[in-house]
């Protein structure tokens, strides 16, 4: 999930079904929010689940953006830079669930932030 002021929230689901899908979006996602998503059919019934502004891209009629906004951009990015990320690693077959979080961590921060956030957490241990 991505937040727009460039949060983002990772989790392992262990299917893409709509009430797996669901169930984490309501964890997270305030009801008032508006969700933008692609036309995957797991995101379908969240106006069900009282989500009265959910809008899709179509990716599958060539749709990428509604009058020129591309509200989905800013998840497919956090995706690019965790896949080059793991790239570097040829890919991760052992605890992908904490690299995944690292990239979370890292993704859109300066590597001056990453450095005094990683000095933080060892001197409190």
């Amino acid at each position: 999930m991505f937040e727009r002021d460039g949060r983002v929230y990772t989790e392992i689901a262990p299917d893409c079904k709509r009430f797996t899908l669901q169930a984490v979006i309501l964890g997270k996602v305030s009801h008032k929010s508006l969700i933008y998503s692609d036309g995957w059919r797991g995101y379908n019934g969240l106006v069900d689940v009282r989500y009265s502004k959910h809008f899709r891209v179509s990716h599958s009629d060539n749709e990428f953006a509604r009058d020129g906004y591309c509200p989905i951009n800013g998840i497919e990015s956090f995706w690019s830079f965790t896949k080059r990320r793991l790239a570097k690693f040829n890919g991760v077959s052992v605890n992908f669930e904490l690299h995944l979080k690292e990239s979370e961590w890292r993704w859109k921060k300066q590597p001056d932030e990453l450095a005094s956030e990683l000095w933080q957490l060892i001197r409190y241990y």
